[in-house]
């Protein structure tokens, strides 16, 4: 008999992870597919230097994700949102970041406004592709909106009889990690495809100077956050 309910119990333990897994790859997913720093970012980059470019910040921005996750699932984040002083440090380098970012997204949407209108060559160089992976890095691994996350979002779904609340962490973050995978993809893959028109000097460059507004806005955003919000 006990046999007979500990397998009932294993049973619906696994529906119950089942669904809480669902429930948070859905509510995942809307997060990412958000408009934000991220989209931003990967937009210009696959405008500058490709396919290649876009998948190259795309997977800097998953790396950014992973420290997060992973400092998350050992405590670190806790401890690093508990700290003002930590928090004020992090938030204040990622503003910085974004900033400059944001300047240089202006100035290279000035230069394209003043290129010839040519939809084959580009006006400038691309960056060296370690750059691409650099800035999808640091947007994230700098955002303590990212630590936010997986502190206060994450643990919604983690069940109180895990083995190891840890290790269920580390899954859910794995599976974040693939969706942003698979949806940046597919974005980076579409924005290639139509590469042609978006690389239109007047094109690019309104492109660019939205990019460059929005991470301007999100860098004096974060600035301005505090830790419980």
């Amino acid at each position: 008999m006990g046999q007979r309910e500990n397998r009932h119990w294993t049973y619906a333990s696994v529906r119950a992870h089942a669904v809480d897994m669902t429930t948070f790859a859905l509510a995942a997913l809307v997060l990412i597919m958000m408009p934000g720093p991220d989209q931003a970012i990967i937009t210009r980059n696959a405008l500058v230097g490709g396919r290649a470019g876009g998948l190259l910040t795309m997977i800097g921005g998953v790396l950014g994700l992973t420290v997060h996750a992973t400092a998350a699932a050992v405590g670190l984040s806790a401890l690093l949102l508990a700290s003002a002083t930590a928090f004020t440090v992090l938030k204040i380098a990622g503003a910085l970041y974004l900033l400059w970012l944001a300047v240089q997204m202006l100035r290279s949407a000035a230069r394209s406004r003043r290129s010839p209108a040519s939809d084959d060559e580009p006006a400038t160089a691309p960056p060296r592709r370690g750059a691409f992976l650099r800035q999808g890095f640091l947007s994230n691994a700098l955002n303590p909106k990212v630590a936010l996350f997986f502190v206060t979002f994450l643990p919604q779904f983690l069940s109180a009889d895990a083995g190891s609340a840890r290790a269920e962490a580390l899954l859910f973050s794995g599976v974040f990690a693939l969706l942003y995978l698979a949806w940046f993809g597919l974005y980076v893959a579409a924005v290639d495809r139509l590469g042609r028109w978006l690389r239109r000097p007047a094109v690019k460059a309104r492109i660019e100077q939205v990019t460059g507004v929005l991470l301007a806005a999100v860098a004096i955003r974060l600035a301005t956050a505090s830790a419980g919000h």
